[in-house]
């Protein structure tokens, strides 16, 4: 069986998951392409890591264009999409703009809810799939994109076991009726009412008997980043990798500037490792506010991106974008790393390559 988006085959029903930032780069994407999979780049901060890497200072729409051609080119044409956050406001735009210009096959967007996604630009050949929680946050979705004469190409549902921002309050996130299994059927019945468009599901996927289970259940793929994690292709730093050999199932927590702080400054529960360096000075009120990379920037009372809640305070808030970009390597000689991981990367115990992975994701060993 495969799967078909906007025309376009999967032969193998696994999507890797676009883990920013700048673990999901080119080598990461390909190589999951060339063994079927869906290979996705995560745009997040992707200028930087672009831009330091050919030794110019370039825009995420110029980082986009080259990241997505070096994948093509690596993958012999596999299909490649891109990880574009909503929550990223300030690039939001350009990001799309770029990834459709470039021939991405895939955009897949969350961390909040990209409503107006159909209306940046004209998709062309790029398929557009939002990530979504709920039912009601699909029902949301395809309201306002009818409106826009589009409707979802597919869609990832991922629960509250993914890593990174999560789309549950702290209080949401152990309830029964919020575990994966759970909310696909539903999630699967609004999807066939506005076009039986596929639903991919995501968040503590990790083995070939899970993606058989949530297939028989209704679901169209899977998508996973834990697994992709520390691969050898993956550009996570190699103390990442050893820090998601190392984790126990204990030291995989959530945290939320709201609730248990500090947390992210996008304002959604994220989860970590905690024995990350950077949120262990953050805990410790051992940082002072820091925000000179500008990715997670709120609007003004002047309309100008300008408000990030690490700028004034570590009260409540890490410098994600700082922390995030040590734990691929692109600064960490002055910073330290932040690792983000899903619930079972306590289960990863060596580092593997992407076809031996892929191979075990499809039974064959």
């Amino acid at each position: 069986m495969s799967l078909i988006i906007k025309g376009k085959e999967v032969k193998t029903e696994i999507i890797q998951g676009g883990m920013g930032v700048g673990v999901s780069l080119a080598p990461l994407a390909s190589a999951v392409a060339k063994e079927g999979g869906v290979g996705v780049i995560s745009s997040a901060c992707l200028d930087r890591i672009v831009g330091k890497r050919i030794k110019r200072k370039i825009g995420i729409y110029e980082a986009i264009s080259i990241e997505i051609a070096n994948a093509k080119n690596m993958s012999n044409n596999g299909l490649i999409g891109i990880n574009i956050m909503f929550a990223l406001q300030k690039d939001f735009e350009d990001s799309v703009r770029g990834a459709i210009d470039a021939g991405a096959d895939f955009i897949i967007s969350g961390a909040g809810l990209p409503l107006n996604l159909p209306a940046i630009q004209s998709p062309k050949d790029t398929a557009l799939i939002p990530i979504i929680s709920s039912a009601r946050a699909l029902k949301i979705i395809c309201k306002r994109w009818e409106k826009l004469g589009y409707l979802p190409d597919a869609i990832v549902l991922e629960g509250p076991l993914a890593g990174g921002h999560l789309g549950f309050k702290m209080d949401q996130i152990e309830l029964e009726p919020n575990t994966l299994e759970n909310l696909l059927p539903e999630v699967k019945d609004t999807a066939m009412k506005y076009g039986d468009f596929p639903v991919i599901v995501a968040g503590g996927i990790y083995t070939n008997e899970d993606i058989a289970r949530f297939l028989k259940m209704g679901a169209d793929g899977v998508q996973m980043g834990t697994r992709f994690l520390a691969t050898k292709e993956s550009s996570a730093s190699e103390q990442y990798k050893q820090a998601v050999i190392k984790a126990k199932n204990d030291d995989i927590i959530v945290v939320d500037p709201k609730v248990n702080p500090p947390g992210s400054s996008c304002g959604l529960p994220f989860r970590i490792i905690k024995q990350s360096p950077m949120f262990i000075s953050a805990q410790k009120k051992m940082r002072a506010p820091k925000c000179d990379k500008g990715y997670v920037l709120l609007k003004d009372e002047n309309g100008k991106f300008s408000r990030c809640p690490a700028k004034k305070s570590n009260e409540n808030c890490f410098c994600i974008c700082n922390g995030l970009l040590s734990s691929a390597g692109y600064n960490s000689e002055e910073e330290e790393p932040l690792y983000t991981v899903g619930t079972n990367a306590f289960r990863v115990n060596k580092i593997i390559s992407v076809k031996i992975l892929m191979d075990e994701l499809k039974g064959k060993s």
